[in-house]
């Protein structure tokens, strides 16, 4: 197909945006990931940029060194696992539900969850209702505030609304229940919603630390961001009150490693879900 002037003026100014948004995500990616290999000492003269200078494995071993880190590690992969799945099955029973002309008061049900994604109960209130349910110190309270995602719910209700009624109706015709029709036809339907979904909830429970914080105190329970943290805020005390310790801690490669370390897992889980991920992006976006 012969282009004209304009469209290819447009196909290189489209090329050059891209690579320019491109590097700005990539380049201080690069950056963290060249210090966090870097020696102290090139580290403090401020010599690395975007390769390693003095090649070393110290930071990470300083960050991986305490067994606390593997049991927070696996209390993380738990948390975004288990809350993920129950989070999914929570979306995807809950959007069908409001696709349903039939349930009653429909429209006012959905006013009521749209409601709770602009006012909360408040951080003391939801403090004391989480004691007086003995979920504190406990995966519960971890997992279940979580499970219910209004925005991932109205996407998935829209992306559903999308699919033909026919095949619902064929399969009514053919003696099919709602909860057949839902994952005999919907589900495999919505794939890429459901993966798309999937990856925002996966991607928040891994990074969410604010409610261990808040609701756990035991190590047992405390997930990896947590444990990144405290790392980082003991590191800071310990050269407050030893500032020697500054030539034998890479306290910016101990800081770039903890980045690497907590960005690295979640980001392998990527390249399963990039075929349904494209295609997921526009969920929620067209209705006939």
């Amino acid at each position: 197909m012969i282009r004209t002037r304009g469209e290819r003026i447009f196909n290189v100014i489209n090329i050059v945006l891209v690579a320019l948004i491109t590097s700005t995500c990539l380049l201080p990616f690069i950056h963290i990931l060249a210090k966090s290999f870097s020696a102290n000492t090139y580290l403090l003269q401020k010599e690395v940029f975007f390769w390693p200078k003095g090649f070393t494995l110290n930071s990470y071993q300083y960050v991986l060194s305490n067994p606390q880190f593997f049991r927070s590690l696996l209390n993380s992969v738990f948390i975004t696992v288990a809350g993920t799945v129950l989070s999914m099955l929570v979306t995807v029973l809950t959007a069908f539900v409001f696709t349903r002309n039939e349930l009653p008061f429909q429209k006012l049900i959905v006013r009521l969850f749209i409601f709770t994604m602009f006012f909360s109960g408040g951080m003391i209130p939801t403090y004391l209702l989480y004691s007086n349910l003995h979920m504190l110190d406990t995966y519960a309270v971890l997992i279940l505030p979580g499970a219910v995602g209004v925005f991932n719910i109205v996407l998935m209700r829209n992306f559903m609304e999308s699919i033909s009624p026919s095949l619902e109706e064929s399969a009514k015709i053919d003696g099919a229940s709602n909860a057949r029709v839902l994952f005999q036809i919907y589900v495999p339907l919505s794939k890429a919603a459901i993966a798309t979904i999937s990856m925002f909830f996966a991607v928040g429970r891994w990074n969410a630390y604010f409610n261990a914080v808040m609701y756990t105190t035991s190590r047992e329970m405390m997930p990896v961001q947590l444990y990144l943290r405290n790392l980082l805020l003991a590191l800071d005390m310990l050269l407050e009150s030893d500032p020697q310790q500054l030539e034998y801690i890479a306290t910016e490669g101990v800081r770039t490693a903890t980045i690497i370390t907590a960005i690295v897992p979640i980001l392998l889980v990527y390249p399963f879900a990039q075929k349904y991920f494209v295609s997921g992006m526009m969920i929620g976006a067209i209705k006939e």
